[in-house]
């Protein structure tokens, strides 16, 4: 990816690098230990992170869209990625344990009400965990939205953004045969889950490659090559959840039950370029939750990292700690 000015200005926006005052390991049960970690003020407004991918993981950089004096930020890698155990691991790996799993940590660390801030698939956990315990929920912040339905599965990996991007569209077919590529998602599934670990990490690089690539606005269209054990567990449980469609009992089913969201105040902060989750869905989801505030970026794709985006998030959460009466660091 180009590494030019407009890129590097996005930490201007962002509070300066924090440590965390809590790590742990929580064992979540099914044989899972998640990392967790809290970072900020110990007895400040509970904000709960939630990662994309699903894989991704979470970086030190995520600490920093949020005022340190302000809030207590919660971070944690979800089941199978980043420091949680096992590394890679589909086994007991649904939608539904990792609404558990927030349930668990929120109990754990004693929070009866929390910020859930996410972007990407974390977009999309945030709103399923929003729905199913909105009363836990005391504003969202969402960035990039994927809603888990058929349609964004068939633009990303069924060839609509790559009419747009076809160079890297062509390295991402070209590994799978001529007769298999109507279904880029079962293919890349079958070599993910096969038995050879090179050949795991050689589709898992190719899978991350292509949603790298498309990341930025500033792309040159290569997403450079993630270091293997990463890419294994970013892929292996993307595709995972894909393949089953995100654990939901029916397509759409977030819209469905967008009125659950009714009395939780949110920000969609979206890119008006993002070719990963295209703002079609954004727009969807802000006319189905009246309470929410969408706010399209120009010039902007999908990545956390963009400068418009990063300046955005940052501007909401201030905005929430205005709006709830906390007290803010004098300056970043």
């Amino acid at each position: 990816m180009d590494k030019i000015p407009g890129q590097m200005r996005a930490v201007q926006y962002l509070y300066p690098p924090i440590d965390p005052f809590d790590q742990r390991m929580l064992d979540v049960g099914d044989g899972h230990q998640v990392y967790v970690e809290q970072c900020g003020n110990p007895d400040g407004w509970p904000v709960i992170v939630l990662h994309g991918g699903p894989g991704g993981g979470c970086s030190p950089a995520m600490r920093r869209y949020f005022d340190p004096k302000a809030f207590r930020v919660i971070l944690f890698d979800q089941r199978g990625c980043g420091r949680s155990r096992p590394h890679a691991s589909v086994e007991h790996n649904t939608t539904w344990d990792l609404v558990a799993d927030i349930e668990l940590i929120r109990e754990t660390l004693g929070i009866e009400k929390a910020v859930v801030f996410g972007g990407s698939w974390g977009a999309t956990l945030s709103l399923i965990y929003a729905i199913s315990h909105p009363e836990r929920v005391s504003h969202l912040v969402l960035r990039g939205v994927f809603l888990m339905t058929q349609t964004e599965l068939d633009w990303f990996y069924g060839g609509g953004a790559g009419q747009f991007w076809p160079e890297p569209w062509a390295r991402f077919t070209a590994l799978v045969p001529e007769d298999e590529r109507n279904d880029l998602i079962a293919a890349y599934h079958k070599r993910l889950f096969g038995p050879d670990l090179r050949v795991q990490t050689r589709f898992a690089q190719a899978w991350s490659a292509w949603e790298n690539a498309l990341a930025s606005v500033y792309s040159n269209g290569h997403g450079g090559e993630a270091p293997g054990e990463y890419a294994r567990a970013f892929a292996r449980l993307e595709n995972h959840y894909f393949t089953n469609r995100g654990f939901l009992s029916e397509d759409g089913w977030i819209l469905n039950n967008a009125d659950k969201l009714s009395k939780i105040p949110g920000v969609i902060v979206q890119g008006r370029y993002d070719m990963i989750c295209p703002p079609q869905r954004a727009w969807e989801l802000s006319q189905a939750w009246p309470n929410s505030d969408l706010r399209m970026i120009r010039n902007a794709g999908h990545a956390l990292s963009e400068p418009g985006i990063s300046a955005e998030l940052v501007r909401a959460m201030d905005d929430i700690a205005r709006r709830e009466g906390l007290h803010l660091s004098s300056a970043r």
